[in-house]
């Protein structure tokens, strides 16, 4: 490995380690009962010996947060594009988009149960693609708006037409924010098809487990559903991190060099 990339992993992995050591050092000096804070040895034994169920239920949520979030970056970026080429269009859809961004979660959940199938996973997904929808719109409109004015103008000068100034400059310079703004909303579309699950619906995703263990006073078994959130949503970050550095490369050797 990569002495660099084995400088840049051991500080947060003795962290975490030394974390986890403190936490189940504290419940056991302590005698701290379960339903106040159990201890991590608890919440490995829960994770392991459920790990199919685990799994599944992961699954079921990382489908919808998937769904989500393709749903919700594919009309971040239509509407970003049509914005760019619209002024009107910019000066609605932001407002829109910043008042969308700041209703909560748990505010919109029981309103799309009423409106779908509770069912079915459609009001959980219409959920998560708003949400997404905001951190893609916003960053996608920046990349297509901040071009380098030199460049803007060589295109000019050479009698481009706004189709081919979309299609050579604006386009490829909006790629890098599609990635920051997506890196944000990936975890975002896990965190919220999580809490939508706790609305009703199909009992089978991460949210509907974790209230269900809560609430049979299986403190260990809920907490092991919460490490199976955070795995799901790391995974869904770094998917999205491998696929930026697939597509742009030279963003991550610029930041690397600039370090």
């Amino acid at each position: 490995m990569n002495p660099a990339r084995i400088h840049a992993v051991w500080p947060p992995l003795v962290f975490g380690v030394s974390f986890l050591l403190l936490w189940e050092l504290i419940v056991y000096v302590n005698e701290i009962k379960p339903y106040l804070l159990p201890a991590p040895s608890l919440i490995a034994t829960n994770f392991g010996t459920d790990l199919a169920l685990m799994f599944e239920t992961a699954s079921y949520t990382a489908t919808t947060a998937l769904m989500g979030l393709v749903i919700g970056s594919i009309l971040g970026i239509l509407v970003a594009l049509l914005a760019q080429r619209l002024g009107i269009v910019r000066k609605l859809v932001t407002p829109l988009a910043l008042a969308l961004a700041t209703v909560p979660i748990i505010a919109l959940t029981p309103i799309l149960n009423n409106l779908f199938d509770i069912t079915t996973r459609t009001p959980r997904v219409v959920v998560t693609s708003i949400i997404v929808f905001f951190p893609v719109f916003v960053n996608v409109s920046r990349g297509l708006l901040n071009v380098a004015p030199v460049q803007l103008e060589l295109m000019r000068s050479l009698a481009a037409t706004p189709r081919t100034v979309l299609r050579v400059l604006r386009v490829p310079n909006s790629v890098p924010f599609l990635f920051t703004g997506l890196k944000v909303a990936a975890p975002l579309a896990v965190i919220a098809a999580l809490v939508a699950e706790y609305f009703g619906g199909p009992q089978v995703g991460l949210g509907s487990r974790i209230a269900s263990a809560a609430a049979n006073t299986a403190y260990g078994r809920a907490w092991a559903y919460v490490v199976a959130s955070i795995v799901t949503g790391l995974i869904f970050y770094f998917a999205v991190l491998a696929a930026e550095r697939a597509t742009v490369p030279w963003v991550g050797r610029t930041a690397n060099t600039r370090g």
